[in-house]
């Protein structure tokens, strides 16, 4: 059987040889005699892994001294709550930019905890297919947040929101390791791996120490497992961790550095984004809800000239090994999510599939 080209917006398809890599250790981790399943997160062997993970993303990333970086588990929707639980201490106030269905999520999770929490921006009223520009921000807002690329609907934040020295906390799962960012100008930074990074299982999270060690931010009913300086203090060691996709994200974040980094995969991925956004925008049978300043670089929907062409697409190219290429319930089409481990080959094979189907269908 030979591997297929997989959309799929999470879990995701990872490198090849990241996973070939795995198989290899899978039985003997390093000369344990155990696979990484297997062994104890307080042996020598798993704490250089969970060690070499956490510098191996400062350094890609640029992520200074004065960030906690943090491999927890619980996905992003449990950041939802972390998030409110850690930085509403104070006032109770957070401003929410509401661009898509997991950061409406993100806000209604925040309502749980206070009765003061402002839509700052929202581009509910178009279907979620732009990235508003204006944000209403309160200048003593504990927080802003962002979802910086909305998977169901295809946008993306290219720009920083001007919080106005606000806390900014970005939902970065879909996105994070695709492109630069200079982690400096935001707060906290969290992701769900299991689109860029890594298996499900592991969360990561990055946030400003001196938010973390302030104990008048965190709200004083916070369970010890969602405090942030619980695991930021201990490295993330304080449980059992994530140990087997911590493991797997290790082996990623190698690999990336392996191919020159952040810097070169931005570079790669605006190639593979340009190769299918531009026969979409050259022809009249596929169509693009999004905005073009808005359009993400790592999931793009698009559309046929009805529902049932939708429906013999996904089919068809099912059949041809462009596999959970279906759109969102949301959106409906196709989505075609192409993250760091999607070859150029799966996007090019994709858009030939794409000319023949509009040929046979007009």
């Amino acid at each position: 059987m030979s591997r297929v080209y997989n959309f799929s917006a999470g879990p995701s398809m990872l490198p090849e040889e990241v996973l070939k890599q795995a198989q290899a250790e899978l039985l003997d981790y390093n000369g344990s005699g155990m696979s990484v399943c297997e062994m104890s997160h307080r042996s020598k062997w798993y704490m250089d892994i969970n060690t070499e993970a956490e510098e191996l993303l400062r350094e890609l990333m640029g992520i200074s001294e004065d960030y906690y970086v943090m491999f927890v588990q619980g996905g992003a929707s449990q950041q939802f709550a972390a998030v409110p639980l850690n930085l509403l201490g104070k006032n109770k106030k957070a401003d929410y930019c509401v661009t898509g269905n997991f950061a409406n999520k993100a806000y209604k999770e925040a309502l749980i905890f206070s009765d003061d929490v402002h839509i700052a921006s929202s581009s509910k009223e178009d279907n979620y297919t732009y990235i508003p520009k204006d944000l209403d921000i309160r200048a003593d807002a504990a927080y802003v947040h962002i979802t910086n690329n909305n998977t169901i609907f295809g946008t993306e934040y290219h720009w920083v929101p001007d919080t106005k020295g606000v806390p900014l906390v970005s939902d970065m799962s879909s996105d994070i390791l695709s492109h630069e960012v200079n982690v400096n100008d935001y707060d906290v930074i969290y992701a769900g791996a299991q689109k860029n990074i890594a298996p499900s299982g592991v969360t990561i999270v990055i946030a400003k120490k001196s938010l973390v060690d302030d104990p008048e931010l965190c709200l004083p009913y916070t369970p010890t497992m969602l405090k942030w300086s619980t695991q930021g203090k201990e490295h993330s060691l304080y449980n059992t961790p994530p140990c087997f996709s911590t493991y797997m994200a290790m082996l990623v974040f190698r690999h990336l550095k392996k191919l020159g980094g952040v810097k070169a995969m931005e570079k790669y991925n605006q190639e593979k984004a340009a190769i299918l956004y531009d026969f979409i925008d050259s022809q009249d049978f596929y169509k693009s809800p999004v905005r073009k300043e808005d359009r993400s670089l790592m999931n793009v929907p698009f559309v046929a000239p009805s529902a049932e062409l939708n429906d013999k697409f996904v089919k068809e190219a099912t059949a041809n090994g462009l596999v959970s290429i279906k759109g969102h319930r949301l959106v409906g089409g196709m989505r075609a999510s192409i993250y760091n481990a999607m070859p150029i080959e799966g996007v090019k094979k994709l858009v030939e599939f794409m000319k023949k189907f509009a040929a046979e269908n007009k």
